[in-house]
């Protein structure tokens, strides 16, 4: 889940949903009685953070969202980067089912420039490929989606560069890989 909506699942941003018209069923039991639907703060990880704001940084820290920047990934590497991240993940339910969000703006804007948030110093093309296939190879992935790939924001190149990778992590997203 991608933003808003994240936002939306969480009672620590918006303690009482059905104050938002057309939310009101977000604060009604569910029919199997284990209460609305909702999202907790270590259920998240980000994973390659580099420009965010001022609000978005201090709801981070101040809900203790698992968070990793590109100078983590810098330092740790990729491949540790996503061991903690999984590791982090899995810790109170080893069986649990993962949802990846992919921001492809979370990616180089060389590799993927037909973004709305195309900020330089992201992810390589090699890595963004990498988280694709380590989520995969956890066998936890239950469901993925792709957001932010706009093509309209680029020139013929650039927009068939995103859309290609996008293409490329969705085949990832679905098992292949190098071997």
């Amino acid at each position: 889940m991608h933003g808003m909506p994240i936002g939306l699942m969480m009672k620590e941003l918006i303690p009482d949903r059905s104050i938002i018209p057309g939310l009101e069923w977000m604060e009604n039991e569910s029919k199997d009685g284990s209460g609305p639907p909702q999202l907790h703060p270590d259920s998240l990880v980000y994973v390659g953070l580099r420009d965010i704001d001022q609000a978005e940084r201090r709801f981070i820290k101040q809900l203790g969202i698992k968070a990793f920047t590109m100078y983590d990934i810098d330092y740790l590497g990729i491949g540790r980067v996503m061991d903690l991240a999984f590791e982090h993940l899995m810790k109170k339910n080893p069986d649990r089912p993962l949802h990846l969000s992919y921001d492809i703006d979370a990616v180089d804007p060389v590799h993927a420039p037909a973004t709305g948030t195309a900020v330089r110093g992201g992810l390589t093309w090699r890595e963004a490929h990498f988280v694709a296939e380590y989520v995969v190879k956890t066998g936890s992935l239950a469901s993925a989606e792709i957001v932010e790939v706009n093509h309209t924001l680029s020139d013929g190149d650039g927009a068939n560069d995103t859309v290609e990778l996008g293409h490329n992590l969705v085949n990832a997203f679905l098992g292949e890989s190098i071997l």
